[in-house]
């Protein structure tokens, strides 16, 4: 890829990392927050949502809600783990797609396209493109790697 190409993608990984970054570290500082009310609201899958409501699950949920979303944050911003953070954000979306949902309007200004389906396409290009390749840790970690693998080999030789 072009020097240009590699800073949009860097650019679109470290943005959308940040974004996640901030909306789970919000979550994590704010005691009082819940999804209840999210999935109060779901109008798709009703039941499944209505899974996730119950007293003694609610509460694990938010806690993986939180942490979730600042962990797929942090690995976008150092660029490690990317295409695993890519291929779960893509589902996280997708989870919170389908709640507001009301076939064919994915809320009031939206016709089936909202933007939990722009970041599911971000994080698919993200994936595609090995976003943690271009100025993240994954190269570093995989030349390391490399690099303890041939070691390994030498002294078992």
């Amino acid at each position: 890829m072009t020097h240009i190409q590699n800073v949009s993608v860097f650019l679109l990984r470290v943005s959308l990392g940040w974004y996640m970054f901030y909306a789970g570290i919000t979550k994590v500082l704010n005691p009082e927050w819940s999804a209840a009310g999210f999935l109060k609201g779901a109008k798709t899958f009703t039941g499944f949502y209505d899974f996730f409501l119950q007293p003694e699950i609610l509460p694990v949920v938010n806690f993986l809600n939180a942490l979730v979303l600042t962990a797929f944050g942090l690995a976008l911003m150092l660029g490690v783990v990317v295409r695993l953070a890519s291929v779960f954000g893509a589902g996280l979306m997708f989870l919170y797609y389908f709640p507001i949902l009301e076939f064919p309007h994915a809320g009031p200004y939206a016709f089936l396209v909202d933007e939990h389906i722009i970041y599911v396409l971000i994080f698919y290009a993200l994936f595609v493109f090995r976003a943690g390749r271009f100025w993240g840790l994954e190269t570093w970690m995989s030349a390391w790697r490399l690099q303890r693998s041939t070691i390994l080999l030498l002294l078992m030789s």
